[in-house]
């Protein structure tokens, strides 16, 4: 039995397990199997490698996309610069780090660009957001990032985005976890009140399906997109490169 799986803590909202184990039986793949493996702390890793000599994949969600790194033997697969790891191969008793948002985001991203779609203000500075980050490099849009503390790579704070930022900031994108299921009544603490049809709002959330985030953004005309595509898209480049 070929086993992959998916590390993070919590995983109640774990995308992943539904769609592989629906894509194995769609495909006729019978020796397959796809597990939520939730590690409350990153030190748990070691061993669960160890108790699980079938496993050939990981994916890796939050909070665990960075400390994942110091485990992995080689990451040559991923991009330079990016510090974030979401899928691990394993082969021969090592373990290959790879980066597959960007891919996600990025592929998802570039149907729904116009032309005034120039800075990004992007709200969350966790392990997503540097994958976020490497994807807004290449398609040369400029950016901000805010968090409630400058660190880690923010360069603003909640209470400094004012009406000039959200003007100037034609994308918007959501890489932090408030509006998700259970919590689907919280949102990023920012001033909708100046959004526009100008706007594209992303939340890398999917469930709900429209979070509040993307609400307040539709309800002043902004475009909405939320992160279903993105997954299905890293989720088949993990199976690419865990078939590789």
């Amino acid at each position: 039995m070929r086993l992959f799986g998916l590390i993070g803590y919590p995983l109640s909202h774990s995308f992943s397990k539904k769609y592989f184990t629906e894509k194995f039986e769609r495909e006729g793949l019978a020796n397959c199997k796809f597990e939520n493996f939730s590690l409350e702390s990153i030190a748990d890793f070691p061993s669960l490698i160890e108790n699980n000599p079938g496993l050939k994949g990981i994916a890796i969600t939050i909070p665990y996309k960075q400390s994942v790194l110091q485990f992995v033997d080689d990451v040559t697969g991923m991009p330079e610069g990016l510090t974030a790891c979401n899928c691990i191969k394993i082969s021969n008793d090592k373990l290959y780090g790879f980066n597959t948002d960007h891919i996600g985001f990025e592929k998802s991203v570039i149907p729904f660009m116009q032309p005034q779609h120039q800075h990004a203000l992007v709200l969350g500075n966790g392990g997503a957001t540097a994958a976020i980050i490497f994807a807004l490099k290449r398609l040369g849009i400029s950016y901000d990032v805010v968090s409630r503390k400058l660190h880690n790579g923010s360069n603003l704070t909640y209470k400094e985005v004012d009406e000039s930022i959200i003007r100037k900031s034609k994308i918007i994108i959501n890489t932090t976890p408030l509006g998700m299921y259970p919590s689907i009544d919280t949102c990023p603490d920012i001033p909708y009140e100046f959004i526009s049809s100008q706007h594209l709002l992303y939340d890398l959330t999917y469930n709900p399906v429209k979070t509040l985030f993307l609400q307040k953004g539709e309800e002043r005309g902004a475009t909405i997109k939320n992160g279903e595509e993105m997954l299905v898209l890293q989720a088949e480049e993990n199976w690419r490169i865990w078939n590789s």
